[in-house]
């Protein structure tokens, strides 16, 4: 792909939570690469030191084989951090005792020391080091061997320096875990709030629609024989409400799928009038009281629209009234909205009780719920209570501007 056509982050980075992430090496990589440092360091030198000071075939293998056991152990550092810095500290005491006293470090216990530390086997590799080291120091004065104080407390620094790098190789791996984990977290309660919402709004849609249509199709059933008429009227609202009630979930879904733009106006407060007319029956007389002078915020008519739907819903389905009243006001900094009905449904005392009664009365509880969560988004509540007209008052108070 020509340089100009990429418009993206470089193709080596990952992503995490909108960041990315820098490059992580393979882990083959950083299993073998100190294996193969230590090989190329400490083989040849150990070769070179035979020959030069002509120690003997076998000798010599032997300074070879002490030469190549640590790097070859370090093969065991992903599975077994632990017993791998133990080898590889027996074979660097091996080596600094029995061989000849020159050439280059022990390298291989460094990478053991960081390796086991970044993994977590901290008892291990302190406990084998220390050991290690001070047998080395006894062995050496046993043996006759005379080391300057500076080069013991120079190889004490640079093993506490060994450790000091694993543990902040540590501390960066758990940190970059802690953000991953981070990150999946926040997608996943993102994905879940995006769930909960569609979920909503497929509930509010479809739930109305549905009870429309049961109201009108029952309209035009009683009348198909004495007024044709009005039996027609009543299929033609319902095929209306149907494909209303299509385009709102292809909408929805549009969406979902590939976050296309709406494909009908997203509801307001100037279609509370044909959502009223839509629920009108022989048995149901539905009201808009409008004392608005002038409409709230976007998000705020929306939530208010899909509320006064959702309880229009619940009236027609579950409470059996003969008359129902949408009043929309402004009180103050608040956009307020009643629904009222003369239904069955009877709050007499808040808090528990009026719990048992959405419940029971309103059907299983998730459209209540779904008003309330609405609401809650824009720092507004929802309360039911009861109606002036003897059955149940839905009233549902929002921020005039929404969240701040």
């Amino acid at each position: 792909m020509p340089v100009s056509q990429w418009d993206g982050p470089p193709p080596w980075q990952a992503s995490w939570g909108g960041r990315p992430e820098r490059f992580r090496p393979p882990p083959g990589f950083v299993l073998l690469a100190p294996v193969v440092i230590s090989l190329l360091v400490q083989v040849p030198a150990a070769i070179g030191i035979a020959v030069w000071t002509q120690v003997g075939w076998a000798a010599g293998l032997g300074q070879v084989a002490l030469a190549a056991a640590g790097p070859l152990a370090l093969l065991g550092a992903r599975r077994y951090p632990g017993p791998t810095v133990a080898v590889v500290s027996a074979a660097a005491l091996a080596d600094l005792v029995l061989t000849p006293d020159l050439g280059p470090p022990y390298i291989a216990v460094a990478f053991a020391i960081v390796l086991a530390v970044a993994r977590g086997a901290v008892i291990w590799a302190v406990t084998s080091v220390v050991v290690a080291w001070v047998a080395a120091i006894v062995l050496a004065s046993v043996v006759g061997t005379t080391w300057h104080p500076f080069r013991i407390a120079f190889t004490t620094l640079a093993l506490a320096v060994c450790f000091g790098i694993g543990w902040f190789v540590r501390v960066r791996r758990a940190r970059a875990s802690a953000f991953r984990a981070e990150a999946m977290r926040r997608r996943q309660s993102a994905e879940e709030r995006e769930r909960v919402r569609i979920a909503r709004e497929l509930h509010d849609v479809i739930g109305h629609a549905l009870s429309q249509i049961n109201v009108q199709a029952s309209v035009g059933l009683h009348l198909m024989d004495r007024d044709p008429e009005q039996a027609r009227t009543a299929l033609g609202s319902i095929k209306e409400t149907s494909k209303s009630a299509l385009d709102e979930v292809r909408t929805v879904l549009g969406v979902i799928r590939d976050g296309d733009a709406p494909l009908v106006p997203q509801a307001e407060l100037a279609e509370l009038p044909r959502l009223v007319r839509g629920i009108r029956s022989p048995e149901l007389d539905a009201q808009l009281v409008d004392r608005l002078s002038e409409p709230p915020r976007r998000a705020v008519q929306f939530a208010g629209y899909r509320i006064a739907q959702e309880a229009l819903t619940n009236v027609v389905r579950h409470a059996g009234a003969t008359q129902a009243i949408v009043t929309v006001e402004r009180a103050g900094d608040e956009f307020v909205l009643m629904v009222d009905d003369d239904g069955a449904g009877r709050v007499v005392v808040a808090g528990a009780d009026a719990e048992e009664f959405d419940a029971a009365d309103h059907g299983d509880g998730s459209g209540i719920l779904g008003m309330r969560e609405r609401a809650a988004l824009l720092g507004g509540s929802v309360e039911l209570g009861a109606s002036p007209l003897g059955g149940t008052r839905v009233t549902a108070r929002l921020p005039w501007g929404g969240v701040a």
